[in-house]
């Protein structure tokens, strides 16, 4: 097959990263007649047990169960609320400002990784603790270099190059390894995650801890499970929701986005993350600082109940690639474009982007454009997504207004005018 002519019956894929999107596009190609698929994750650990949540938009969410990528047997919550509080004095729960519509179902990342691995067919390979070092595309196919590789399964020619590194050749190589895409090195050399200046702090607290607080006049469940919390504060806030915890109870999750402190140098400049367990004393004061003293403290509280071991760290970069398709090189998910999370539709582009690829590669027989079409479809997505976190960004971090001040109908209208094209939650799936 050459450059130009790619036959995806039968063909040999691989997927560089195994995480949602990783799973999402495999099966894509899988149902679009890929011959054998094979999937590189980096991690030895188990992706299973990853509690973080996330959450999807209901009429997202109905698009992507009639492309075959969600359904009900999958555990979620039903959210359709939110509400905004502020600190007021030592009133535990803070005043309520505003109360806004939620639409959005949400979902343990670990469960819905494991629902998507378990619909791969028996033929997939996964090879969990495979570091793809660098990636080659030519007219005859891509190759992939892998450093540290001794054996294993996998499929594809395979051709030793040195010690350590062995070189395995496919028809299609599909990059969902993340911002820090080794795919997206080799097909847009250059083009890196810009860091945006402040941090998303993460956890969750099993729902039965949550009695442990204790707050005088306050219920043991003060919040009710349908309800996502948004509690802001001047330069940031955190947003509070639960999730299943995948053996039929909730957990509740938080995010808190908020700059860290003024001179520490965390070399946030270059793609990186700050893994549960490294978080400094000069991050975990400042940690404390906001739960205490500038959230309301019920759900400062909350957070606290999260041990500083399991806390981590995602600095907030942004960036699109100017495509998503060169030669036999393909991107999805966060390779392709990363959005700040406020958007509420990360988990939703990886799936779009797998329900996309799979109709563009179902279409290469009668147009052999459909996956430069692909890439231009889920690229204008992603630069919609790009531009709609940064303005979220800044209404909610970087340039708050007087919370104190706003009422319902301020909030209303600072978020319509934050989210004017009205994307939040994710841009419709294109059919």
């Amino acid at each position: 097959m050459s450059r130009d002519h790619i036959q995806i019956a039968g063909a040999e894929v691989a997927v560089v990263g195994g995480s949602i999107a990783g799973c999402a596009t495999a099966l894509a190609a899988h149902r679009a007649g890929a011959g054998r698929v094979t999937i590189y994750e980096r991690t030895t650990g188990r992706l299973a047990d990853r509690g973080v949540g996330l959450a999807v938009h209901n009429a997202r969410y109905a698009e992507l169960a009639a492309a075959g990528y969600l359904d009900a047997a999958m555990p979620w919550v039903r959210l359709t609320t939110r509400r905004w509080y502020v600190r007021d004095g030592s009133a535990p729960l803070g005043r309520q400002v505003a109360v806004l519509p939620f639409p959005f179902r949400s979902y343990c990342w670990g469960p819905l990784w494991q629902e998507l691995r378990r619909r791969l067919p028996e033929d997939t390979t996964f090879r969990p603790g495979v570091r793809v070092a660098a990636v080659s595309d030519a007219e005859d196919g891509a190759a992939l270099h892998l450093d540290g590789v001794e054996g294993g399964e996998g499929s594809g020619e395979r051709q030793h190059t040195g010690a350590g590194r062995r070189t395995e050749r496919f028809d299609l190589v599909i990059g969902a390894d993340g911002y820090r895409s080794v795919v997206r090195d080799t097909a847009f050399p250059g083009v890196r995650p810009g860091y945006a200046g402040y941090l998303a702090w993460r956890g969750a607290v099993p729902a039965d801890r949550l009695t442990e607080l204790g707050f005088p006049g306050l219920p043991a469940d003060p919040w009710a499970e349908e309800d996502c919390i948004y509690g802001v504060f001047p330069g940031g806030h955190v947003i509070i929701y639960r999730i299943p915890d995948g053996r039929g109870g909730r957990r509740a999750n938080w995010v808190l986005y908020t700059a860290p402190p003024a001179g520490l140098d965390l070399g946030l400049d270059t793609p990186t993350s700050l893994p549960p367990g490294t978080l400094t004393d000069a991050l975990y004061a400042h940690f404390a600082h906001v739960t205490d003293e500038l959230l309301p403290p019920y759900w400062g509280g909350l957070m606290r109940l999260t041990p500083r071991q399991e806390v981590f760290i995602q600095p907030m970069y942004d960036f699109t690639a100017p495509r998503y398709t060169t030669g036999r090189l393909l991107l999805a998910g966060d390779a392709a474009t990363v959005a700040r999370p406020h958007t509420g539709a990360g988990a939703v582009k990886a799936l779009q982007d797998a329900a996309a690829l799979e109709a563009a590669l179902h279409a290469l027989q009668e147009r052999p454009d459909a996956l430069a079409a692909y890439g231009a479809e889920r690229g204008k997505t992603g630069r919609t997504m790009v531009e709609l976190g940064r303005r979220l960004g800044r209404f909610l971090v970087q340039d708050t207004p007087d919370w104190h001040t706003m009422g319902q109908a301020g909030v209303e209208a600072a978020w319509a005018a934050a989210d004017g094209s009205g994307a939040f939650g994710g841009r419709e799936l294109k059919s």
